[in-house]
């Protein structure tokens, strides 16, 4: 058994391997061939839309990188829940401090029962837009970009295939909380994940206005409890292509503790079932990424119990083995995103020997708590997010079914900032 256990380990290690290193490849690819940017009067008119509920930690610093661009013609469209909400002030004194002339500020004037308030906002502000704008760039408020984020995200569109271009989002290793560190450590794979199958990320989304009725993709977020991740099944219907963009790999500095990053992971994986097109496959990954090293820690215990010190010594090394591997993977992917980061002003994160022995104890931890959180979210009937509850139906429908005003008291603690 312990063979047959370390074997299929093994295999899925091998696979895990040798998807990382795919994704490496492209990082390496695009850092030996740069893109290719379009001159200014190439560019077309873009609106950037940030729909916001609660003010996140980073909003002033995401406001003023959005009114700082190297791009010619784009306008920022805000939408803010209400006009008492926390963001609003916020965002009217950087628009003032900044002196900008291309902002517009909207409250959500009608709240969508079908769909989550994030769509409600988003298709708002697309339905609002004159038919001078050719792109509509996505970005959320824990994004903070650099100054040619717009340039390298709408640049690609020149292609005719290609439909949507992204990037992704990627957190630091050194947290204070364990939450950061598991977040961290997950984020790993379904980022490599997300690229292979073409899963784009709405904190950076930029889209061809001209294909979003044609394509069904209005309609489709009016039913959609998030933006991006049913864009795939949509544009491959169309023969449309997301295009990842390696440069738009987003750093983020937000927090969270161990509870907190349980009900955040329980939220990603509904957000995975609703739209991912490839849902059972990431259950699949998620057996065999926990089943199997679990099996053989249970396997070196019983083996301690029953005095089988050579079958006992066998399974610990097969496990730490398998933890190490991930290990220097989790680093080699980390090498290779710090040398996206650092050429926008990204400090380089060091790694001291604690923090990687954290990371090495985080790894297993992860694996639990992702666990947890995978089972728990493949029962979930009801979704808090923001202080608002929607009803998940069987369907996969989803229905607002309360609301409120975000309020002051609502804003998470710096434990859970990302929430």
């Amino acid at each position: 058994m312990t063979i047959w256990l370390s074997k299929l380990l093994l295999d899925w290690l091998v696979i895990q391997v040798s998807l990382i290193f795919a994704f490496v490849r492209c990082l390496r690819s695009h850092r030996q061939y740069q893109q290719k940017l379009l001159p200014d009067d190439q560019l077309p008119k873009t609106a950037v839309i940030l729909c916001l509920r609660g003010a996140d930690p980073f909003l002033s610093t995401c406001l003023r990188a959005l009114l700082n661009q190297n791009y010619p013609q784009y306008d920022l469209k805000l939408v803010i829940d209400r006009q008492e909400d926390p963001a609003w002030q916020i965002a009217i004194d950087i628009i003032q401090e900044q002196g900008a002339t291309n902002v517009e500020v909207n409250s959500l004037r009608f709240i969508r029962k079908d769909c989550s308030l994030k769509c409600s906002s988003l298709l708002q502000a697309i339905l609002e837009l004159d038919k001078s704008y050719q792109v509509v760039a996505l970005v959320d408020a824990d994004t903070v970009v650099h100054a040619n984020w717009l340039r390298e995200l709408v640049s690609p569109l020149a292609h005719l295939h290609i439909g949507a271009t992204t990037g992704y989002r990627w957190y630091l290793p050194t947290g204070s909380y364990w939450g950061s560190l598991v977040r961290y450590i997950w984020n790993v794979p379904t980022l490599v994940q997300m690229y292979l199958c073409g899963i784009p990320w709405g904190g950076t989304l930029a889209i061809k206005t001209d294909l979003l009725k044609p394509t069904g993709l209005l309609d489709a977020w009016g039913q959609a409890l998030n933006e991006d991740m049913i864009i795939p099944n949509i544009f491959r219907q169309h023969r449309l292509q997301v295009k990842f963009v390696p440069s738009l790999i987003m750093v983020n500095r937000e927090e969270c503790d161990l509870p907190g990053v349980r009900s955040w992971l329980q939220r990603q994986l509904l957000c995975f079932r609703l739209g991912h097109p490839w849902w059972l496959v990431i259950c699949i990954e998620a057996i065999l990424t926990i089943l199997l090293p679990t099996l053989l820690i249970f396997w070196f215990l019983a083996a301690l119990h029953s005095r089988q010190w050579q079958t006992a010594v066998y399974s610990l090394g097969c496990y730490g083995g398998y933890t190490l591997t991930l290990l220097l993977m989790v680093l080699v992917l980390e090498r290779e995103i710090q040398q996206i980061t650092r050429r926008h002003g990204e400090p380089i994160t060091k790694l001291s020997a604690s923090a990687i022995c954290k990371l090495f104890i985080g790894i297993p931890l992860t694996q639990w708590v992702y666990g947890l959180a995978m089972l728990s979210s493949l029962w979930m009937s009801t979704l808090k997010w923001r202080a608002i509850t929607y009803r998940i139906h069987r369907t996969g429908k989803i229905r607002l079914v309360e609301y409120r005003p975000y309020r002051f008291s609502d804003q998470p603690s710096d434990r859970n900032l990302s929430l």
